[in-house]
């Protein structure tokens, strides 16, 4: 099974850049065409949070345009840049097929891994938080089937990883999720987004990995001095493969329109 995972893409409404200076929709249209075009063809494409920058129904009109390019299904999470009313009215029944109790999540079966998407958004906060409803609900997902290993999709990292992002902005009910998560030993992974940054860290027996942004990249600053910033780089996104070994393998892909190679080692 192969798994793109694309992750805080930003966009805004048509003609506009992000923060006056980000051709979000470009970085955007360049991934999904490099996407289109792997070999082996991805199985599914997830997209894990702040689709938009500022959430409005504009903002997620033209992100549906966008990925409506993808050649294969893709589903999506809410990030604290997006609301939840607008993902719904623009993506519900689709790239978000349910809704439990308000928040945007539900399972997908159908591959080699179940896939379960979480919100872990918070309206107006940058942080994020599985409160005690998120958990029980996660909890009840994964006790449906114990063997089938799985893979968990959501925003915000639930752990500190040196950077402002999570330092400072938090999540709350960290304690809740990693106890639901040490209960179950079927998931594999658990894929983040929202710090703009390729990290990875084992955690509550499994492991999570946060991928970069389509565009933005976060200026890496362990010391937590420097106010926080990004840098535009060539848009990236990441492949997870899942192999006959039952190994979850990640890579991640720089795209590069005018690459200088390949070169035979030989």
């Amino acid at each position: 099974m192969l798994i793109a995972q694309i992750s805080d893409p930003h966009i805004v409404a048509p003609g506009e850049k992000a923060y006056g200076v980000a051709q979000t929709g470009d970085y955007l249209q360049r991934c999904i065409k490099h996407v289109n075009h792997l070999v082996p063809a991805p199985d599914v494409v997830l997209l894990t949070g702040d689709i938009c920058n500022s959430g409005t129904s504009e903002e997620f009109a033209h992100a549906a345009a966008l990925l409506g390019e993808l050649r294969y299904p893709y589903y999506v999470i809410p990030g604290n840049h997006d609301d939840r009313v607008g993902m719904w009215a623009e993506f519900g029944g689709g790239a978000c097929p349910d809704k439990s109790q308000g928040f945007i999540q539900y399972v997908v079966d159908g591959y080699a891994l179940r896939l379960i998407a979480l919100d872990t958004t918070v309206p107006g906060e940058s942080g994020g938080e599985i409160c005690a409803r998120r958990a029980q609900w996660l909890d009840q997902r994964l006790s449906e089937d114990s063997q089938k290993p799985c893979l968990i999709f959501m925003h915000h990292p639930p752990l500190k990883c040196g950077v402002l992002e999570t330092d400072e902005d938090g999540f709350e009910g960290a304690d809740l999720l990693e106890s639901v998560i040490r209960k179950h030993a079927q998931v594999e992974r658990i894929l983040c987004g929202h710090i703009h940054l390729l990290s990875c860290a084992g955690w509550a027996g499994t492991v999570v990995s946060t991928a970069p942004s389509t565009g933005l990249q976060l200026v890496l600053d362990l010391s937590l001095q420097l106010p926080s910033a990004f840098t535009l780089e060539a848009p990236a996104y990441q492949l997870h493969y899942w192999t006959d070994q039952r190994h979850l393998v990640s890579h991640t892909i720089s795209v590069n329109d005018q690459p200088d190679g390949p070169y035979p080692f030989d």
